[in-house]
């Protein structure tokens, strides 16, 4: 039965169904072969909205409308700024600033497509004016957006925690180091390309320039200081704290920068519900699937076979990270976060892993998948700010998924490094 289910899913998928009637369709065909007829069909509308019953998922389109607000509101354009001031002087500078940038808007939105879109369509045309390569423009970009739901505020971490009943906040302490981690080795690798290449200085700035584009940042920058400093201290949920987000992001930009008018509200609020009703989508009908699954015993059979294979606590995790970054090649990442994440995680917690770490490897794993051929999110964008291929664009991107792979496997071996500062605010004994 499970194989016929199995067959249903990638099939739709190969055919190009969207991922979240492919999810559903295939837990349907599972419920019907499991009742000889219509008897279990109750179970997916049960399902579906047991799957989406959870307060902390409220964060995300919170978080979402924050920051559309915050693009709205001309945010972008001082983040990047405040990043070349900063770096753009060094060989490579705004290949460098770019991935700064990306630090900085992490803080703001926790998604990498809206990294992409946002930072691209600014330093993509403005890179190639200086001398760029198009193509190691457009890598370096789909490269430092997977920073953004690294470092917190996270969609994909308000998912996991959700799932799997782990600390929201904790998560998202943990997501720091791992994200300046990514930053500091893609930087690593931008300046090796471009002495490599030749890729031009900016001019140095004075202090002058440094203390006003350091002034015009305070702003976007307190918005991150804000929610975290909110949720690592106790004095609101991560829920609360989207809610934060978005009123802030709207004095911000109705009455200091004055640049979002009453009549930009509505669309806003309808991309909003759009990008939400699609992940929700994908998180209900998963729920319908994982059910499935689960009364069949397949998350038991996965973890007999890999505990069969080895014990060994080190080579079972090197599974489970090819295991995550292949199926973040063909898979949306929060459908596999959703499918795997139960089956996954109580395998790495029966041998000895912290919850919250292997929290933030499978979340840094997936994050990778973004910017993978032959369905990475990311790279699409890139592709249409920058007018090439895909198959310009994923030769040009190889050297940082290399990056982000070393990244991924430093975190995943040395566990202190997302879990130092989760100790330090008492989430981790």
């Amino acid at each position: 039965m499970i194989v016929s289910v199995l067959i249903v899913f990638f099939a739709m998928l190969v055919i190009g169904v969207p991922i979240g009637f492919t999810l559903g369709i295939a837990g349907v065909v599972g419920l019907l072969l499991m009742g000889s007829g219509v008897g279990l069909l109750s179970m997916a509308p049960l399902q579906f909205f047991t799957g989406l019953d959870m307060f902390t998922l409220m964060a995300m389109p919170f978080f979402i409308l924050a920051g559309e607000l915050m693009n709205k509101a001309g945010i972008t354009r001082r983040l990047v700024h405040f990043a070349n001031v900063l770096v753009g002087h060094w060989r490579g500078g705004l290949a460098h600033a770019n991935i700064l940038a990306s630090v900085f808007f992490a803080g703001m939105t926790g998604a990498a497509v809206s990294d992409t879109a946002a930072i691209g369509t600014m330093l993509i045309p403005a890179m190639v004016e200086d001398g760029y390569d198009v193509d190691f423009s457009a890598a370096v970009t789909a490269a430092s957006s997977i920073i953004g739901p690294t470092i917190p505020p996270s969609n994909m971490m308000v998912i996991y925690g959700s799932l799997m009943n782990v600390s929201i906040a904790g998560l998202f302490a943990a997501g720091f180091m791992p994200g300046f981690l990514l930053a500091a080795l893609l930087m690593v690798m931008s300046a090796y390309l471009s002495f490599k290449r030749g890729y031009p200085k900016g001019p140095k700035t004075t202090f002058k320039e440094k203390l006003i584009a350091t002034k015009d940042a305070i702003i976007p920058l307190l918005m991150p200081i804000i929610i975290l400093g909110g949720i690592l201290s106790g004095l609101f949920t991560p829920t609360e704290a989207a809610s934060v987000a978005v009123f802030y992001a709207l004095i911000i930009g109705f009455f200091v920068l004055k640049s979002i008018k009453l009549r930009d509200i509505a669309p806003m609020l309808v991309k909003t519900a759009r990008v939400t009703g699609t992940v929700f989508l994908i998180i209900g009908t998963a729920s319908i699937l994982s059910w499935v699954l689960a009364i069949n015993q397949v998350p038991q059979a996965i973890a007999a076979f890999l505990i069969s294979t080895t014990r060994d606590p080190k080579l079972v995790m090197l599974l489970i990270l090819l295991l995550m970054l292949v199926v973040g090649m063909f898979m949306d990442i929060a459908a596999a976060l959703i499918i795997l994440g139960p089956i996954l995680h109580p395998i790495a917690v029966s041998l000895g892993y912290q919850p919250i770490h292997f929290g933030i490897t499978m979340v840094l794993s997936l994050n990778i998948a973004l910017m993978t051929p032959p369905v990475g999110a990311c790279l699409f964008v890139a592709c249409s700010i920058s007018k090439i291929s895909l198959a310009k664009l994923s030769k040009a991107i190889f050297p940082f998924i290399i990056m982000e792979v070393i990244a991924l496997f430093i975190v995943a071996y040395i566990p202190e490094i997302s879990l130092f500062l989760p100790r330090l605010l008492g989430f981790v004994k």
